[in-house]
């Protein structure tokens, strides 16, 4: 077998990787390359769509918006998450924080950029965004039924990455979506292309270079087989970066306590879509809060040793 990131047929390790989200527990076999390091699946099955269980899958749920004082205290708060300025924003986000927008303060952006968020579902981070003063956010999902139109003007587009023309894009981010692309390399080279001189692309996803492959192996939460086809490395995301033509300037670990209580689950032989998971009836799950909350203390320690099981990767296209 050959890595589709850096070309190598050499002491590659071979794995069977059970189907577990879903609880069909069939087998796909993955591949570790012995070079760069990535984990990737060996062949996709053809049936891929009946494996994403439609609206389950992704968060299409109704989004909710807030009115009044607490949305102003919200905008605050996540205005200063996204971008690290505003003294009350940043005590808010103290209080309550928003796990998901902090990511973006690396990436330099500012309610006047132009973000492109790529395979975002049903848009919620980009509609945050919004909300908060971002008004030049868009958004693309292949995988959409249609598209989406919100009242804050907000539209999600049912297109792929290939079919974007539009250049000039201060920010291009894959959250969690980079992981179930077959064409790494023809997708981070369009990235480029659309990327502004000096522009940024976060890809945020699962890495194998992490605790929590070494520990549970096939029984990962996160190697998701068949769903995700590719399990990246440090190194593997290095080679991407120089193979584009892409500076990788940071890698952020971000991971939370679902590395161990999904992979617990896995070795117990529950699924996460099972009566017993944690994700669907915590009481029944074979995890007390104390437990859950010593995960969680557990997670962040790991994030800080660059052994958390999913990271954010910062790729800079080179000034004009």
């Amino acid at each position: 077998m050959q890595c589709r990131i850096c070309s190598n047929k050499e002491n590659n390790t071979t794995y069977e990787a059970r189907e577990m989200m879903l609880g069909l527990r069939d087998l796909h076999t993955y591949f570790k390359c012995g070079s760069c390091g990535c984990l990737q699946i060996a062949n996709v099955p053809e049936n891929i769509q009946e494996y994403y269980p439609s609206d389950d899958y992704y968060s299409y749920d109704q989004i909710k918006t807030e009115t009044g004082f607490k949305k102003k205290l919200i905008t605050l708060r996540d205005r200063y998450a996204a971008t690290g300025e505003g003294f009350i924003g940043k005590v808010l986000q103290m209080r309550m924080p928003h796990d998901k927008l902090p990511q973006l303060q690396k990436t330099g952006v500012t309610t006047d950029s132009k973000i492109l968020d790529v395979g975002c579902g049903a848009g919620h981070l980009l509609h945050t965004l919004r909300e908060c003063g971002f008004n030049h956010t868009h958004g693309i999902d292949p995988f959409n039924t249609k598209n989406i139109q919100y009242s804050n003007g907000l539209t999600i587009k049912q297109q792929s990455i290939h079919d974007v023309t539009e250049t000039g894009w201060d920010l291009i981010m894959l959250n969690h979506s980079f992981e179930h692309v077959l064409d790494q390399h023809e997708t981070l080279t369009q990235i480029k292309k659309l990327l502004k001189p000096g522009g940024v692309c976060m890809i945020r996803v699962p890495t194998v270079s992490s605790w929590a492959w070494d520990h549970y192996g096939v029984n990962w939460v996160q190697l998701d087989a068949p769903r995700h086809f590719f399990l990246h490395s440090q190194e593997s995301m290095q080679v991407l970066a120089d193979k584009i033509g892409l500076e990788l300037r940071a890698t952020v670990y971000d991971s939370f306590a679902f590395q161990y209580w999904g992979s617990e689950q896995y070795l117990k032989d529950i699924p996460l879509q099972d009566e017993r998971s944690y994700a669907v009836n915590p009481d029944k799950a074979p995890f007390d809060d104390t437990q859950i909350q010593n995960y969680a203390i557990r997670s962040k320690a790991l994030n800080a040793e660059q052994q958390g099981d999913q990271a954010a990767f910062y790729f800079h296209k080179a000034e004009a």
